[in-house]
């Protein structure tokens, strides 16, 4: 059994999925199930991390039943052998989960986007986005990466180059197989396991979190909604940190709401903007603040009728 301080793991499921989209393109797919999976591999690791059990099946495709040729081309999959050797999805999960065993696992992948797709097609077919196998997972590549001395801005980096970057063996040819990705993510895992380091790595599934994982945020559109009223935020301006004056109503455009701001104090003008995207439990709020050019600035004065912009001391007012 694993030791990793606070957590007893009995095995470790690294998984890799290979998945279709609509031949027809983003126009004719089905919003709901944009990346449907056509096969799925794992292996199993013990606590010394050596293989002990694989696990490979194809998927019979209900949405988009044609397999794109970009599909074929990377995976070799073809569809005699999807007909052949297919089986419904809630037929292959429900064997995926009796093989991992499920108690005291971390489930594995390259990448969060595996699992992303694992839980938008769990919902779509069983009505439900927990995935109640799975209660523990762990993102291989962010854990991997962190080994990787010569990557300064973090970006992600695919599974044949991280391989070579530890030098381990791989044959092009049979990588985006979903069983043969799976050794090989295996092995890189192995290459830098460290139980203290490994820990952080893990994620808790159970509650929200799938729920949270497909949640898609947008951008509010309305000044007031749940959880959102635009007329209590503040905007401050930059040289003084005085509150400002909007100089009319809010407009929106570009997934954000712009308006013209002044500050009463040492009369400066500014370009305002504020994005307010619905998050799952919350709102998150950005504000841009920016000077308007002398020119832009006195030609909004013409505009008022005035020929300077008001301040305090009287005196002519500073624009950037």
């Amino acid at each position: 059994m694993f030791s990793l301080l606070n957590q007893d793991i009995q095995n470790v499921i690294v998984f890799d999925l290979e998945w279709n989209q609509s031949p027809g393109g983003k126009k004719y797919s089905n919003s709901r199930l944009p990346f449907e999976i056509i096969e799925i591999g794992a292996v199993m690791l013990d606590e010394r991390l050596q293989i002990v059990d694989t696990f490979k099946q194809l998927i019979l495709p209900k949405v988009s039943k044609r397999l794109t040729g970009r599909f074929k081309d990377l995976t070799h999959i073809t569809p005699d052998e999807v007909k052949q050797n297919g089986i419904p999805f809630e037929e292959a999960f429900r064997d995926f989960a009796r093989w991992s065993g499920a108690d005291n696992c971390v489930f594995m992948s390259w990448s969060d986007s595996d699992l992303y797709v694992l839980a938008g097609n769990y919902k779509y077919f069983s009505q439900r986005a927990h995935v109640p196998f799975m209660q523990r997972y762990a993102d291989a590549q962010k854990y991997c990466m962190r080994f990787l001395t010569d990557n300064p801005n973090n970006n992600q980096i695919s599974l044949a180059h991280c391989a070579e970057k530890f030098q381990i063996s791989v044959e092009e040819e049979n990588l985006h197989r979903a069983l043969e990705d799976c050794y090989v993510a295996a092995a890189c895992f192995k290459k830098v396991y460290d139980p203290a380091l490994f820990e952080p790595y893990i994620c808790d599934c159970s509650g929200d979190y799938f729920e949270r994982l497909l949640y898609k945020p947008y951008y509010l559109r309305h000044a007031i909604c749940r959880g959102f009223d635009l007329r209590q935020q503040k905007f401050q301006c930059p040289r003084c940190h005085k509150e400002l004056q909007m100089l009319r109503p809010f407009e929106f455009s570009n997934n954000a709401f712009k308006n013209w701001g002044e500050c009463r104090d040492c009369g400066t003008k500014y370009w305002v903007q504020l994005r307010a995207k619905q998050m799952y439990d919350h709102v998150q709020i950005s504000k841009k603040v920016q000077p308007m050019s002398r020119k832009r600035s006195r030609a909004m004065d013409r505009e008022n009728g005035r020929t300077k912009a008001p301040s305090k001391s009287g005196k002519q007012a500073k624009n950037s």
